[in-house]
């Protein structure tokens, strides 16, 4: 569906040019005064950057490229809502076959719909999406042009497809299901560059052990599975354990499910052919409780077997996220142009952000919000991440002031009571654990179909 705005100012414009010759014996002369008094709007405009121009951005990357840029433009707004069941560019060729520059399955643009505030599949949201359009506003095609002043030698060496702004919605992909061995469709290959806008969530993350009474409990924490013994010392006496049980789950809430902010700065995501994107972000988790037993070597010849609690705050995580692109289904378009080109050679066009590369290329230019990043799933703690902290856990208790208080009887309270707090081990400023996450569903990725009824895709 394509709507065209000042299509009859165009066509009075043709008409007008058309006729002209029949009433050319009305055209009355006007002074230099009274033309600039006259105001109006083309409907078409051209310009060129010249390889030696200060806005040339290519000449500054290259300087002995000698390319210059024509920009045919449109000055109206392109209203537009379109589905793409397949699109396919730069397949098999120099590159090799079997891959394309670019591969996105069930491709939909439209307005922004009720997506602000609602992206279910029920009939209002559906409507909405279906009658809106996206907004291009003063599409234009640029051509890339080598040796521009040599008509002998002169060629085109790209074509880029863009406008000055974009407002709207695109989606890929038929849903975003968190279902177990759920298939994931959307983008299968990308050749391009975007920016992920900063955005945060909650890090939903396995503990252990007992939590809630209405949840299934957990395995429990084990030394045989960490291989980290817990050390420390305990009003001066210096402990090993040999072996531990414990329950880690959320202190505020007795569940056993942790949770900690979850952060991802702007970044970016470029690169040819590219399935996936390496994303960098960072996890606080607060307040985990600790219960359960221990066993340890005192005085390297006592043997304690004792029940413990504590409590660890400020556990730092940074998270290395692999994510599909294929789990990216929808980006709204605020207002942010979009490139779609084709080069001979690597580009640097005026007014985009990265250098397309040899090839076709898509490039968002501004930053796009994929929402809140929070799993829809909890995810499992690495065995890595898991030894890494009780490591700082260690570092922690081995600091004098950081030692076990047993009590008024000191170390006779721990030796010959039922039980050993290890207290509140704060881990603000320690290394923070490394945890790798892999193809999140993410919470807010969810979409309404660009269909009336109830098809996917349509």
């Amino acid at each position: 569906m394509f709507r065209l705005k000042y299509l009859k100012f165009a066509i009075l414009t043709l008409t007008s040019v058309g006729m002209s010759s029949v009433y050319a014996a009305t055209l009355q002369h006007m002074s230099d005064e009274q033309m600039s008094e006259m105001t109006g709007q083309a409907l078409m405009s051209l310009s060129y950057i010249a390889p030696n121009d200060a806005a040339n951005l290519e000449t500054k990357r290259n300087q002995t490229s000698n390319i210059g840029f024509y920009k045919l433009g449109l000055e109206a707004e392109l209203e537009l809502n379109a589905n793409i069941k397949k699109l396919q560019l730069g397949c098999g060729g120099v590159n090799g076959a079997g891959l394309c520059d670019i591969d996105i399955d069930n491709l939909g643009l439209s307005g922004l719909g009720n997506s602000k505030t609602s992206n279910t599949e029920s009939a209002s949201d559906r409507q909405a999406r279906v009658e809106s359009s996206a907004v291009l506003t003063n599409p234009f095609i640029q051509f890339a042009i080598k040796n521009p002043d040599s008509a002998s030698t002169r060629e085109i060496v790209g074509i880029n497809l863009s406008s000055e702004k974009a407002l709207g919605l695109i989606t890929f992909g038929t849903d975003n299901s968190d279902a177990v061995g759920a298939v994931h469709t959307g983008i299968n290959r990308l050749s391009g560059y975007m920016q992920v806008a900063k955005t945060g969530g909650i890090a939903k993350v396995n503990g252990y052990g007992n939590g809630k009474s209405d949840e299934a409990a957990k395995a429990k924490l084990t030394q045989t599975y960490t291989g980290v013994a817990i050390k420390g010392t305990a009003s001066g006496v210096g402990f090993t354990t040999k072996s531990y049980n414990l329950n880690l789950t959320d202190a505020a809430t007795g569940s056993n499910i942790l949770q900690g902010n979850l952060s991802l700065p702007q970044q970016e995501i470029t690169g040819k052919r590219i399935n996936q994107a390496v994303l960098k972000a960072s996890a606080t988790v607060n307040d985990i409780a600790i219960s359960g037993n221990i066993v340890a070597n005192a005085l390297l010849i006592i043997n304690l077997d004792r029940q413990t609690s504590g409590t660890i705050k400020n556990l730092a995580v940074d998270a290395t996220i692999t994510e599909g692109l294929n789990y990216f289904h929808k980006a709204s378009l605020n207002g942010t142009p979009v490139s779609l080109s084709l080069q001979s050679q690597d580009l640097k066009w005026a007014g985009n952000n990265s250098v397309s590369q040899k090839g076709w290329w898509l490039e968002f230019s501004n930053p796009i919000d994929i929402g809140d990043i929070t799993p829809s799933l909890p995810v499992d703690i690495e065995k890595s991440t898991i030894q890494n902290a009780m490591g700082q856990i260690n570092n922690f208790l081995a600091k004098k002031e950081n030692e076990i208080n047993c009590g008024s009887w000191g170390i006779l309270n721990c030796l010959f009571g039922d039980s050993i707090a290890v207290g509140t081990v704060d881990l603000t400023g320690a290394a923070p654990s490394l945890m790798p996450l892999n193809n999140l569903v993410l919470k807010n990725q969810n979409f309404t179909p660009n269909c009336y009824g109830e098809l996917k895709f349509c």
